[in-house]
């Protein structure tokens, strides 16, 4: 199971430079429509078979093009719905800089909760779990290896990714989610593979179309689901 962590396309809150949060009616400024149009051909003949979105609007705006091409519906999950910042919602970044909590959420994010909001550790809890359930889900239906893709935003993107990393979630802020961008986790019943992270080329590698047993990109058909091949490479 290969899940495409999409970051929304750039909002008018990004430009402004303020903390977006859960705030009502953020939606994409006109460079983020451009890269909502333009998943469709970086994603190209990928065979997404599903569309999970936080709710909030510039993630169902950034999904809309893309699920009108593949005929999908978007599934709308809270659980990968962006950080409650609380009281932090909607303030410029500048401000926020000179607070206390900015130093715990730089140094020691595990620690961090914004007031009357959540805390990242929740964060990660809340969003591991949404996908890896979603993953399991649309294994059963579709019985074997399913490519799908989940719209999300850029804490939650860092959080989910250390999280398959397998490093603690005080190391997620060296992990880089731009607007726009596409992270690629496989999950196995072994462990994670971490294929993309920050992804903001024109095309997603051509070997998420294959299965592992028809891949000479580093994994082998006399390899057992899920363990690493000795050496890094078949190749």
């Amino acid at each position: 199971m290969t899940v495409i962590l999409l970051r929304h396309g750039r909002s008018t809150s990004n430009t402004a430079q303020t903390l977006a949060g859960r705030s009502e009616g953020v939606d994409l400024d006109e460079k983020g429509r451009e890269q909502a149009q333009e998943l469709v051909r970086r994603i190209g003949s990928l065979p997404i078979r599903a569309i999970v979105s936080s709710p909030l609007l510039r993630c169902r705006r950034t999904v809309e093009p893309l699920a009108s091409a593949l005929g999908l519906e978007p599934v709308l999950d809270e659980r990968i719905s962006e950080v409650d910042y609380g009281q932090w919602t909607g303030r410029k970044i500048g401000e926020l800089v000179k607070e206390p909590l900015w130093a715990v959420v730089q140094q020691q994010p595990s620690a961090a909760v914004f007031p009357d909001g959540e805390g990242l550790a929740h964060v990660q809890a809340r969003a591991v779990a949404a996908i890896r359930e979603h993953d399991r889900a649309l294994s059963e239906k579709h019985e074997g290896d399913v490519l799908w893709l989940a719209c999300t935003h850029g804490d939650v993107i860092k959080a989910i990714v250390a999280d398959a990393l397998g490093t603690h979630l005080d190391t997620f802020q060296r992990i880089t989610a731009d607007p726009a961008s596409m992270s690629v986790i496989r999950y196995t019943a072994l462990r994670p593979f971490v294929v993309h992270v920050n992804h903001t080329g024109d095309h997603l590698a051509s070997s998420l179309t294959a299965k592992p047993s028809e891949k000479g990109d580093g994994e082998s058909k006399d390899v057992p689901p899920g363990d690493a091949v000795v050496g890094g490479s078949t190749d």
